[in-house]
């Protein structure tokens, strides 16, 4: 597979959103997380249908529905894409973001650990190596600061689990997801009637902030264009991309976030980071050679030599 230059502008557009997210979520840092959340799903769930509308797409979406355990499996998933979503959000609203940073770092990893320890595949030396090094990186952290880095380890673990559960869904990213917000969208819809006519959902505020002016309804409204549009752009590149390429440029997204939280959040970066994020970059340097080389092995077989 080469990589044509629409796809690495792709997986680039995708990885400079999800990374400059921060930025978006932190002007709405006044909505409580879960009216962001709720708004999140139900924007996106709008801007799915539509997309899968126009592409005559609808037909998979019953076709997928009607299967009962694609149906299970798309409901635990929406379960832990909804605690992912809330997680970031709460990290970026509460002063988190460099720990929320650390956590798509740590994802690719913890993928390679989770489905190890769940689906019995065996890693590598090299991936064995490199989760010996995001350990030591936790390690660093949690006796230099006095508690392991939570925040980033709920974002890995709640994310991988999603890709695992992913991974074992014939139906597409973009009708399982549309599925995933459709699951959802009875829970955002009762916490915003409660945030908007009962009163008890926003704290101390009396009712939802939908509404209230028109930059807080329009950036809520674009939450759904936030998550579908990297989402699309990402699905466009993983077809037309090397995995390793996809990989090694995703890994752009984290970066930015890094960047974010301490040049423009200002938030504490320490000597404990300092020390961390070395052991972080070798294990994912090394977990990028280890896919690249698979890659070219299994890219070998397939042409018989």
């Amino acid at each position: 597979m080469k990589n044509p230059p629409y796809g690495i502008l792709a997986i680039l557009a995708a990885s400079l959103i999800w990374g400059l997210s921060g930025l978006f979520y932190k002007a709405l840092a006044h909505v409580p997380p879960l009216e962001v959340l709720s708004h999140r799903t139900l924007w996106s769930l709008l801007l799915f249908g539509i997309i899968l509308a126009f592409r005559g797409r609808l037909g998979a979406v019953l076709a997928a529905l009607k299967s009962r355990r694609t149906v299970a499996a798309l409901a635990l998933a929406a379960v832990m894409i909804s605690l992912n979503w809330g997680g970031f959000i709460m990290s970026i609203q509460f002063g988190y973001a460099l720990e929320a940073s650390l956590g798509y770092y740590f994802f690719p990893l913890m993928v390679v650990l989770l489905g190890a320890l769940f689906l019995g595949e065996r890693f590598s030396r090299g991936q064995g190596a490199a989760l010996g090094l995001m350990a030591m990186a936790v390690l660093v952290l949690t006796v230099g600061l006095g508690a392991p880095p939570w925040i980033a380890l709920y974002l890995a673990t709640t994310f991988s689990i999603y890709a695992l559960i992913k991974k074992q869904v014939a139906a597409g990213p973009m009708v399982s997801v549309f599925i995933e917000v459709l699951l959802l969208s009875p829970l955002a819809v009762v916490w915003l009637y409660g945030a908007h006519s009962v009163g008890w959902a926003t704290v101390p505020r009396p009712a939802g902030w939908f509404g209230d002016n028109w930059q807080d309804s329009v950036l809520l409204i674009l939450t759904g264009p936030m998550t579908a549009g990297p989402l699309i752009l990402f699905s466009y590149a993983a077809q037309r991309v090397r995995l390793s390429t996809v990989g090694l440029i995703q890994y752009l997204n984290p970066t930015l976030q890094f960047m974010v939280a301490t040049l423009i959040f200002s938030e504490p970066f320490t000597q404990w980071h300092a020390i961390a994020l070395p052991l972080i970059w070798a294990a994912l340097a090394l977990y990028y050679f280890e896919t690249k080389r698979r890659e070219g092995a299994l890219h070998a077989r397939s042409n018989g030599g």
